[in-house]
């Protein structure tokens, strides 16, 4: 992760990881899950053998790319924990491994996370939409939404019209815009499609801010969900908050759709994009809550 001594994690970082984690540890998988709108290959990485198929994700939104690197680093430590027999965070790597099979997407936005790192550039064919829709600056660091002005955590078929009407925004912009329909960015699509196509047990989405758990949807959720909640607390220091509100999101969706446990993490503490110099703090308490995830459903 030297990349964040510089200050960014992008998209390019997180395809040379991904493939020196696949070369280094041949156990860990790689997959294209689907493309974004400016064609980058949307990845997904799997490790584990277990019957429980879980799955971890980052990126929805632009300007919390921050959680890209959290996920890669956990990657990295459990594939290197499960060479060496070792530990992780104070779990047997091996014994997870052999009980779950992981799914983790680091970068569900790449498009929008390299406008947030890195503006926007003469070749780029929204260039004008996109300054537009930014209101002439071409400081992009608090973008949220992909290169379509939509935001992506905000595509879902779950209540999708109540938060269209709630957002009240009318078009493209940094954030808050459904889109025309649920599902109308290849983004959402691709992970609805991997979701739909391998049936997770359960789901969390990484994102940031606020050092809080959400596990609830509309009374949606399984009844042990509170207190699955509750372990990935403990684990971490985070607060499980019951969410009211809110629709159209990720865990939303997922929750409704299968009635199994999905979980919306936010991760550190502070103001969006939280500064590089606070990650090995938040990793601190992501790397033992994700690790508890592993755990979840013995």
């Amino acid at each position: 992760m030297e990349e964040l001594v510089n200050g960014q994690y992008g998209y390019r970082d997180t395809v040379a990881d991904c493939d020196r984690l696949m070369r280094t540890y041949p156990f860990v998988r790689g997959y294209v899950i689907g493309h974004s709108v400016l064609g980058r290959p949307i990845v997904a990485l799997k490790c584990g053998e277990g019957t429980r198929r879980i799955h971890m994700n980052g990126s929805f939104h632009a300007n919390e790319w921050i959680t890209t690197p959290l996920l890669m680093r956990f990657a990295e430590e459990w594939a290197a924990a499960c060479a060496q027999n070792g530990s992780l965070f104070g779990e047997q790597a091996c014994k997870l491994y052999r009980e779950t099979e992981v799914w983790i997407v680091p970068m569900v936005n790449p498009d929008g996370v390299q406008l947030a790192l890195e503006g926007v550039d003469e070749g780029n064919p929204f260039r004008q939409q996109l300054l537009l829709w930014n209101k002439g600056s071409e400081q992009f660091d608090q973008w949220k939404a992909n290169i379509r002005g939509v935001d992506l955590n905000d595509q879902f078929p779950a209540h999708w019209e109540e938060e269209r009407l709630r957002r009240g925004m009318e078009g493209p912009g940094p954030r808050d815009f459904p889109g025309p329909f649920p599902l109308s960015e290849p983004e959402a699509q691709a992970l609805a499609r991997l979701t739909q196509s391998l049936q997770f047990d359960s789901v969390l989405a990484l994102h940031t801010q606020g050092e809080e758990i959400y596990w609830n949807y509309r009374e949606y959720e399984p009844e042990h969900s509170e207190g699955l909640a509750d372990r990935l607390g403990k684990a971490s220091g985070y607060k499980p908050v019951k969410l009211i509100g809110s629709d159209a999101g990720y865990k939303d969706w997922f929750i409704k759709r299968f009635r199994r446990p999905g979980f919306t993490v936010e991760a550190g503490y502070g103001v969006n994009p939280l500064p590089p110099g606070a990650f090995n703090g938040i990793y601190s308490k992501i790397g033992p809550l994700l690790t508890e995830f592993l755990r979840l459903h013995r």
